[in-house]
């Protein structure tokens, strides 16, 4: 990392911690004992508990918008104390640091891993002998707040293969016949059901979505259906999602996470 990037370092936060407790606070205080000066971002601390698979999605629509060299610090970690393997990878945007399990497999589907090590050197944790129940706090946090200040990532421990990384199992969208084969991979605060179909598939095309036996139009903004009424669209994030105008489509639809839907081209 350039002198240029130390000085304008950015660490971001991301977990399952909420804001009822002090985990997330603490986190910081770790961060700011090794860094003072480094600017913490908080993406989200409102992940559902043990939710792999939504902080995938969060952490994956979120890094773009952030300088290159930024640390990407994502605790949504089930199986914190366990076998699993505890990691630092090195991409081209910046670096990602927390559990290896499955969290940044969004990420690296979308710019690969350059590199990856174990975080076996507890030189850089906050103590050689860790809570087995607080990894955020006493390596995580550690680890990413020296990353952002200038460590190396090869200084952390192991090196291993990015080949090797643990990725979640979320099923790939499919062109079919007229269209395309989906499913949802997350729900958002209101309730919007968002697909892992790009938005780009329906691009000037006539389109709706079929999912629980319904069919909903496909449109352009909520304000193209009537007040109640549900409907598709490309959401911000760049994916195809179902939505009710000024209503929860989770609620309201029963449509889960993983369920299936197709995008049909009319």
């Amino acid at each position: 990392m350039s002198e240029k990037q130390i000085d304008q370092a950015l660490l971001t936060l991301l977990s399952d911690f909420g804001d009822r407790d002090v985990y997330v606070g603490v986190m910081k205080g770790v961060i700011a004992q090794i860094n003072p000066n480094l600017t913490v971002v908080d993406l989200t601390h409102q992940v559902p508990p043990q939710n792999i698979a939504a902080a995938r999605f969060c952490l994956m629509n979120a890094y773009a918008y952030f300088p290159v060299g930024t640390v990407h610090l994502a605790v949504v970690d089930p199986g914190v104390g366990g076998r699993r393997r505890a990691i630092a990878v090195e991409f081209a945007q910046g670096f990602l640091v927390g559990p290896d399990n499955g969290i940044f497999s969004g990420v690296l589907s979308q710019s690969p891993a350059i590199a990856a090590v174990e975080l076996t050197n507890p030189d850089y944790w906050r103590t050689p002998q860790p809570s087995k129940t607080f990894h955020g706090r006493d390596i995580f946090a550690p680890v990413g707040a020296n990353l952002a200040s200038g460590i190396s990532l090869k200084q952390l421990g192991r090196e291993i293969s990015p080949t090797d990384l643990v990725q979640l199992n979320i099923n790939n969208c499919n062109k079919i016949k007229d269209g395309v084969a989906g499913c949802i991979q997350y729900i958002d605060h209101f309730g919007n059901l968002v697909s892992n179909i790009p938005g780009n598939y329906v691009q000037n095309k006539t389109w709706c979505v079929q999912a629980a036996g319904l069919t909903i139009p496909g449109c352009e903004t909520y304000t193209d259906v009537n007040v109640g009424a549900a409907i598709a669209l490309v959401g911000s994030h760049g994916w195809v999602e179902i939505a009710i105008n000024s209503g929860n489509a989770h609620l309201q639809l029963q449509i889960n996470w993983q369920d299936a839907l197709q995008v049909l081209f009319l």
